[in-house]
């Protein structure tokens, strides 16, 4: 734990100390702000934010990326990584702490997001229960695309291919399992569909906490981070 924590804080402390992190997370606030305010503040529409955690996975197909795209990718550039390599760490406590603090990050950017609620609660009296499963499904979505942006960061050098290719793979998943569903019968339709975090997080937003969907977020989160520990460990060996 003691190591897992020296790279968790050692990772974390590394979004405040370049400008990335805090325009990334000015962007964010700046883009779920814009849809609040389009989504929630409607005058005569019911005080609800299923709209606004509709819209998240958006947000965050775009956001993630960008903060997971300098995990690996900017240690492998200049030649850090060296120093983790051969550190008696293992793999999984690298990967994990990194992802941990990628995720930190990511649930330090969208607190302020709390006050959202508390603008809801002081217009109007929105049901408390779709509100908490909605953040739910932000965080499992969010873990989702960064572990993925994870495991990219761990194969190149470059901090934009790593951003690209994490973006075009999420989007082409998201895409694909759209268009394709509605091209074939049942019951694959729903199997393809079942790989949409878009379709999932809608079931959030509207107050549906689903075991089914919990399930493979984690899988899916530790699927990905699996990857990038053995991407790490084939690293090593050369």
């Amino acid at each position: 734990m003691t190591r897992l924590w020296a790279v968790f804080a050692r990772e974390y402390a590394g979004f405040f100390r370049v400008p990335l992190g805090w325009v990334l997370m000015a962007l964010f606030l700046f883009l779920s702000g814009l849809v609040f305010t389009r989504s929630a503040l409607v005058p005569g529409e019911p005080a609800t934010m299923r709209e606004f955690f509709s819209a998240w996975w958006g947000l965050l197909i775009v956001i993630a990326p960008a903060v997971s795209m300098r995990l690996f990718s900017e240690e492998l550039r200049s030649g850090t990584i060296e120093g983790l390599m051969t550190a008696p760490l293992p793999e999984v406590t690298i990967v994990a702490g990194k992802f941990l603090a990628a995720a930190a990050f990511l649930i330090t950017a969208l607190a302020p997001t709390l006050v959202y609620p508390i603008i809801l609660e002081w217009l109007a009296r929105p049901d408390h229960g779709p509100v908490a499963a909605g953040y739910l499904g932000v965080l499992l979505v969010g873990m989702l695309y960064l572990a993925v942006g994870t495991w990219i960061s761990a194969l190149t050098s470059s901090q934009t291919l790593a951003f690209l290719a994490t973006l075009f793979l999420l989007l082409l998943t998201e895409l694909a399992a759209a268009r394709l569903a509605a091209m074939v019968p049942e019951p694959w339709n729903h199997a393809l569909l079942a790989l949409s975090a878009s379709a999932r997080i809608t079931d959030f937003a509207r107050g549906l906490i689903d075991t089914g969907h919990i399930a493979y977020f984690l899988a899916a989160t530790i699927w990905f981070l699996a990857l990038a520990a053995l991407t790490l460990k084939a690293r090593r060996w050369r």
